[in-house]
């Protein structure tokens, strides 16, 4: 059970290169909407949220035009050049704003605008005041195969104890905070990793194999269908 206070972060400093557009693709049209606001919109549904810090690239002149923007829980900062930087850029901002290093803290990506609520509920109940922490994760499927030279096969790796890693993280701020600091020299690709370097084993919570990143053009007509379908299901 979480009694601590619980706050959110979103990174949206990207530049989403391998999309091959010309605007960041967190402001990219998804049925109806601009992917960003999906990811926003399912953190705000978290009833426990305090608030929710968003950061920003610093030329941002996007997000001022959203329809979420005067949602009074909603503050912005801007972000770094990694995305390790515009995450403790946002802890750092939420302390400023009277967030405590004992309140727990979700940590999401506005790339993933796919995220069901009810895996956000369920990633907060499973971790609860866990100070390890947790993330939202699914089982690997596929077969797996390490690369040799020339792009062939080398080996086939045991995929029975991986998992494949999602957002959000869930994390005490104040222990976050210091993990990313220390991992500085390696630009951690999530949270978690910088919590197991710091000597820390976040809970793997399951999640929905839907929650996918937005990473290459082709994703967007994918989740676009998942979010109009699941719309469609609970009308």
């Amino acid at each position: 059970m979480l009694s601590k206070p619980l706050w959110g972060v979103i990174v949206a400093a990207g530049r989403g290169e391998r999309t091959g557009a010309l605007r960041p693709k967190q402001y990219h049209p998804l049925a109806g909407r601009l992917v960003l606001d999906w990811a926003v919109d399912a953190m705000l549904q978290t009833p426990q949220l305090q608030g929710l810090m968003l950061v920003l690239a610093e030329d941002d002149e996007t997000w001022q035009n959203s329809p979420l923007v005067n949602e009074a829980r909603i503050h912005t900062t801007i972000g770094g050049m990694e995305r390790s930087d515009s995450v403790i850029a946002g802890l750092r901002a939420l302390q400023r704003s009277g967030a405590g290093d004992e309140d727990r803290v979700l940590i999401h990506d506005a790339a993933r605008p796919a995220v069901d609520v009810a895996d956000i509920q369920r990633l907060i109940e499973a971790v609860g005041d866990d100070p390890q922490g947790g993330l939202l994760a699914v089982p690997v499927r596929d077969t797996l195969k390490r690369a040799g030279e020339d792009a062939r096969a080398a080996s086939t790796v045991d995929r029975r104890a991986l998992w494949q890693a999602m957002t959000p993280q869930l994390f005490p701020l104040g222990t976050l905070l210091d993990a990313l600091t220390a991992s500085s020299d390696i630009a951690p690709t999530d949270e978690s990793q910088a919590m197991e370097r710091a000597g820390w084993q976040p809970r793997l919570v399951e999640g929905s194999p839907q929650n996918i990143k937005y990473t290459y053009p082709e994703d967007l007509a994918w989740l676009e269908s998942i979010i109009l379908n699941r719309k469609e299901a609970r009308e």
